[in-house]
């Protein structure tokens, strides 16, 4: 979870993210974890900027060999 996305906009401070969507959020997490703990897997779930945490994750992991990933589309004002 990336802190900047629950801060406000930068145009009018409005929350980017409001309790509702939070919350599908947490749900969504949470069966995404207990489905991947069926079949045998798990799901890592951190706090803080994706640029710290994925390397944070691979040092703690040792033998990544890759990493993938998706930049979210930003609009242009």
């Amino acid at each position: 979870f990336d802190p900047r996305h629950y801060l406000g906009t930068h145009c009018y401070g409005f929350p980017k993210t409001g309790p509702h969507r939070l919350r599908f959020l947490l749900e969504s997490i949470k069966d995404l974890r207990e489905t991947l703990k069926k079949r045998g897997s798990t799901l890592v779930v951190r706090k803080g900027k994706p640029e710290d945490v994925v390397c944070d994750l691979i040092t703690q992991l040792g033998s990544v060999s890759a990493v993938a990933f998706h930049e979210e589309v930003r609009e242009i004002l």
